[in-house]
Formats: C-alpha cells, sequence, structure tokens
C-alpha cells in the first residue's frame, strides 16, 4: 500500500510538471527561434538597403558590417556582384534566389520544420533606392512604388545571411536540459515527501495489522493504539472490542473444560474403584463377569472422557507459536515409546534429510500430543516383529514428519473417516481406541498452520504426513 501511494503521488507530481513546464519550454523555444529570425532578418534588411544604394561607400559599409560578426557564430554574408569583395561573395543559386531577384519575396529557411536544421538562411531582395523623393514608413519612394509595394523591376540585387544554429542548439538544450533536471529533483523531493507521508497515513494499518497478526498467533491480549483517521480509530476500537470479547470466551471454555475434567474423572475413578471391590467379593462366576464387563466399559468411558478433554483443550487453548526443535521433540517421545515397541519386537527408527536440525513454528505441547497419538496409532495397528519408520524432510518453507507404519493400511473410504470424531478402525490388537486420536492430531496440526494428511506407505500399511511450519534458526 505504501509503494501504491508512492507511485501514486509521483505520477501526480510527474503529471503536473508536464503540464506546466513542457508548454513553458516550447514556448521559449518558439520565442528563441522567433527572434533569431526577425534579428537576422533585420540584419539582412539593412544590408540589402546599403546593396541597393550601389555606391563605394555603400558597398564598404555593407562588407564592414558583414564581417563585423563573430567568428564563433559562424556567420556567412553573401551578395549579388553589385558590391562583390574579397569577405563578400556572390550568392549559390538556388530557389530562394530566384524568388529574390525574379518576385522581390524575402525567405527565412531553417532548414527543417521541427525546431530547426544546422543553418538558418535568410535571403532579401535588394531594391534600387530612388535618386529623389522621401521614402514612406515601410522602406517605399514617393511616385515611384504603387500601393505600398515595390516593383520587381526595381530589383537589383539580394543578400543571403547563412546562420549557423549551433549555439541555439547549446541554448536549446540549456533551456530543456534546465527544466529537466529540475524536474528530477522535483520528482525526487515529491517521492522523499511521499514516502514520509505514505508511512504517516498508513501507521494506524500498519498497527492493525501487527495486532491482527498476534491474534493469528494466539495472543488474544493484543491491542492496537487508537490514532490516525476517524475511520481507523472506530476500526481499531472495534479489533479491540472484538479481540477481548474472544479473550473473555476462551477464557470461560478453558474454565470449563477444567471444571469438567475433575468433575468428570472423579466419579468415574470412584465407580471404577467401586467394582473392583465389588469384584474381590463376589464368589459366583456369573456375577463377577458381569461386574468385569461392567468394570471395562467404565474404563472405555474413562478413555471416551479423556479424549473429549484433549480435544476440548486443544480447540479452546489458544498459544502463540514458538520455533521448536523438531527432532529433540521426536527423540524425546521416541525414547518414550520405545519400551512399549520393544515388548512386542516392534522397530522404531527415525531417518530425515541432511538438514540438521529443522525448526518448525507449534505451540508448546501440541507435537508432544501428536506424536503420541500418532505412534500410539502406529504401534496398535503394526504386528510383532514389525518396524515404524519417523521420517523428517526439509521442503523450503515447509518441514515435512511422516510416520510410517506396516500395519494393514486404510482403503480411500477408511482414509476419508479417519478425522471424524469416534470412528475407529480396524487394527490387528483390537479396538480398543476411542476413536479421538486423529481428531486431536488434526486440530492441533491445523492450529499451528500446518496440515495432516493419510496416504499408503511405500511398502504396505499407512502413512500420516505432518506437514508443519518452517521456522528461521534462532528463532526469526
Amino acid at each position: 500500500m505504501i509503494r501504491q501511494l508512492i507511485r501514486s503521488y509521483v505520477l501526480l507530481v510527474a503529471v503536473a510538471i508536464a503540464l506546466f513546464t513542457v508548454p513553458v519550454a516550447f514556448t521559449l523555444t518558439n520565442q528563441l527561434r522567433g527572434d533569431t529570425s526577425k534579428s537576422i532578418t533585420r540584419e539582412a534588411r539593412t544590408m540589402a538597403r546599403l546593396l541597393g544604394a550601389g555606391d563605394v561607400a555603400s558597398c564598404e559599409a555593407l562588407a564592414k558590417m558583414a564581417g563585423a560578426y563573430p567568428k564563433k557564430e559562424k556567420v556567412e554574408v553573401s551578395a549579388t556582384d553589385r558590391c562583390v569583395r574579397e569577405t563578400l561573395r556572390q550568392p549559390t543559386p538556388d530557389p530562394a534566389l530566384t524568388r529574390a531577384l525574379e518576385r522581390g519575396a524575402e525567405t527565412v529557411d531553417w532548414g527543417s520544420d521541427f525546431i530547426w536544421g544546422k543553418n538558418l538562411v535568410v535571403t532579401v531582395p535588394s531594391f534600387e533606392r530612388p535618386a529623389t523623393g522621401e521614402e514612406s514608413a515601410d522602406g517605399t519612394a514617393d511616385g515611384t512604388r504603387a500601393a505600398g509595394k515595390k516593383r520587381t523591376a526595381d530589383v537589383v540585387g539580394a543578400v543571403r545571411i547563412k546562420f549557423s544554429t549551433d549555439h541555439l542548439t547549446d541554448r536549446l538544450w540549456q533551456i530543456w536540459g534546465f527544466r529537466a533536471g529540475l524536474a528530477v529533483l522535483v520528482l525526487l523531493a515529491a517521492a522523499g515527501i511521499g514516502v514520509f507521508a505514505a508511512r504517516r497515513l498508513t501507521a494506524p494499518l500498519r498497527q492493525l495489522n501487527e495486532m491482527a497478526s498476534k491474534m493469528s498467533d494466539g495472543d488474544l491480549k493484543a491491542r492496537s493504539a487508537i490514532t490516525g483517521p476517524q475511520e481507523t480509530q472506530t476500526l481499531a476500537r472495534t479489533l479491540n472490542q472484538a479481540s477481548e470479547r474472544l479473550d473473555t470466551l476462551i477464557a470461560s471454555q478453558r474454565i470449563f473444560v477444567a471444571d469438567a475434567s475433575h468433575q468428570l474423572r472423579t466419579p468415574l475413578t470412584a465407580l471404577r474403584l467401586s467394582l473392583d471391590n465389588i469384584a474381590d467379593g463376589v464368589d459366583d462366576d456369573f456375577v463377577r463377569e458381569d461386574v468385569e464387563q461392567a468394570t471395562a466399559e467404565v474404563v472405555r468411558m474413562s478413555r471416551l472422557v479423556n479424549g473429549l478433554l484433549v480435544l476440548a483443550r486443544a480447540e479452546a487453548k489458544v498459544t502463540a507459536a514458538e520455533p521448536l526443535s523438531l527432532r529433540d521433540v521426536i527423540q524425546e517421545r521416541l525414547g518414550v515409546w520405545r519400551p512399549a515397541a520393544d515388548e512386542r519386537g516392534v522397530t522404531i527408527t527415525l531417518r530425515g534429510s541432511a538438514d540438521g536440525r529443522p525448526l518448525v513454528l507449534a505451540s508448546p505441547g501440541h507435537l508432544d500430543q501428536v506424536l503420541d497419538n500418532v505412534l500410539s496409532n502406529a504401534l496398535e495397528v503394526s504386528p510383532d516383529g514389525a518396524t515404524i519408520t519417523v521420517r523428517v524432510e526439509s521442503r523450503g518453507d515447509e518441514v515435512v514428519l511422516s510416520v510410517l507404519d506396516e500395519g494393514p493400511g486404510m482403503s480411500d473410504a477408511e482414509k476419508s473417516r479417519a478425522f471424524d470424531r469416534f470412528w475407529r478402525g480396524q487394527g490387528l490388537t483390537g479396538r480398543s481406541g476411542s476413536g479421538l486420536g486423529l481428531a486431536v492430531v488434526k486440530q492441533l496440526v491445523t492450529d499451528d498452520g500446518g496440515t495432516v494428511i493419510l496416504k499408503d506407505a511405500p511398502g504396505g500399511g499407512l502413512c500420516v504426513a505432518l506437514t508443519l511450519r518452517a521456522a528461521r534458526h534462532g528463532g526469526g
């Protein structure tokens, strides 16, 4: 958004500069062209009058005037043979000279319609000066001119000035270069002001975004400062109120989970103890069998309650994700489960990529519960003497944790239902689970911004693939 504001601001300033500076530059260019044309034409007319006099003094004055131009201006003056001198050459015949001698017409040739060419060539006809009478204001002689126009029969020659436009081109570059440089400086200043203005305008939005990021990571205590325009202040108040309500609701849910854990576990434990006491004091085998069956159902109910409480805690608990060493967590949990696996001759191996000890973003305790549930399921369905493989792979911004077993696997229909609550697959060791393990796994992994999928293992069995967010080393 800051970049868009800066681009819009600079573009607006650039359009303003173009609208005000370019026309001025064109006007100055046209003015330079017009002033130069008038100046050279005026000088050429003066020389033509001297040529028209035809006497020695006038020709000397013409030659002196022609030689008065500085050499750096590269000016060439030529005149017809009436006053030809060493410094005053004969003009080269061309259409402009023909028009001047035959029609008495002046010609101003810039050499190009666009700006100008290499030279400005002005050709002015020379009329014979009257012997008597006074000239009118426009240069015509009384009694010898009709309707203010000279007759072509009075044309006695022509003067041509060839004026180099090099210094005009230099002046043109100065006009446009100065304005271009000034425009660049103005745009740079506009960009600097735009950065300051954009950052100042977007500061409240950045604060809101920072607050939203903290909330998405589980920090419901995050609040945004109420600053900026009225609209952003209203939005900040609304988000702060929503964050407070969410914090209150989740805190209430946590209290409920804690109370439910205490209230449900206690009577179930008491009921199981009572059934055990009854079983110890009963001699009738049929009654003992009924008591043992009731005890088994109580045990199963306890597992269901424990599973529901774990799932409820997973849904209610919102904590910020932290960078954790995935290999450290895996090795710790494998150390817990290997004794149980050794009892059945099951081997648990750890394999991984050569990325050292990858860091993942996860809430404290989530990975422990996830691995416990996945390893418990894998151990339950694995036959005696089988191998459970735990594999870690780094893939850019993600880390994939896979647990592969050698059990019977799952059909596509079973995989689609495996994450449903209370759904239990057919393991080789019986159906003693609560059906909540994979549901808890999915909830915890999803809360940490990851995904979990089930697929067939290469050598048979099931592969549980957990995709977790990678964190930079050092906790960044």
